[in-house]
């Protein structure tokens, strides 16, 4: 990652050069393998054709703690930028992913999910209001949670994600905020 100029925030040598991120990508779910895995897989698969790394990929079942401690392994990791997960959004009992994520915060970003819903609303009507995606920072890092469906993740990607990873992007996104966000950011709660 590259640094910025103190004086005006400016990401220095690699604005414009296409800097490619890498991003670990985690599948919430009780019944998806890797080959069934078709939300993380257009994640990857959006990732990859705009040139970013995939950093990790992971399944991992509807469980508080395990949710959390793959997150906070991956946040400890500063060879990763950014955390996409997918799947347990919802309203149901065994939806735990954003309570998992979200005591890893150290600052939310509300407008992710805000954005989010009124983009699935052209789609999916007041349906929407089932879903519980997020983002945040944690740590040095910061994470994505979308819905499982691959509507959802596309929908994510393409319409946010992707543009707010994308250093060109205008007039700003948030790979040029990373190298401020990794000097600035108090620890991860519960690590010290």
């Amino acid at each position: 990652m590259n640094q910025t100029d103190g004086a005006t925030g400016e990401t220095s040598d690699l604005k414009r050069a296409g800097l490619s991120v890498a991003v670990a990508v985690l599948t919430v779910s009780d019944s998806r393998t890797i080959e069934t895995d078709t939300s993380g897989a257009t994640i990857v698969d959006r990732l990859t054709q705009a040139g970013h790394r995939v950093a990790d990929r992971k399944l991992c079942p509807d469980e508080y703690e395990t949710i959390r401690e793959t997150i906070a392994a991956w946040v400890a990791d500063p060879a990763v930028d950014f955390v996409i997960v997918t799947g347990g959004t919802g309203v149901t009992q065994r939806d735990v992913t954003p309570e998992a994520v979200r005591s890893l915060f150290s600052k939310p970003i509300p407008g992710f999910g805000e954005l989010f819903r009124w983009l699935s609303y052209r789609e999916i009507q007041t349906s929407t209001i089932q879903s519980r995606a997020d983002a945040g920072v944690c740590g040095d890092t910061i994470v994505f949670l979308l819905p499982g469906s691959t509507g959802a993740c596309r929908l994510g990607m393409e319409q946010i994600i992707l543009p707010q990873i994308d250093i060109d992007h205008r007039p700003c996104n948030l790979t040029e905020l990373l190298p401020r966000v990794k000097h600035e950011q108090p620890p991860v709660h519960g690590r010290g």
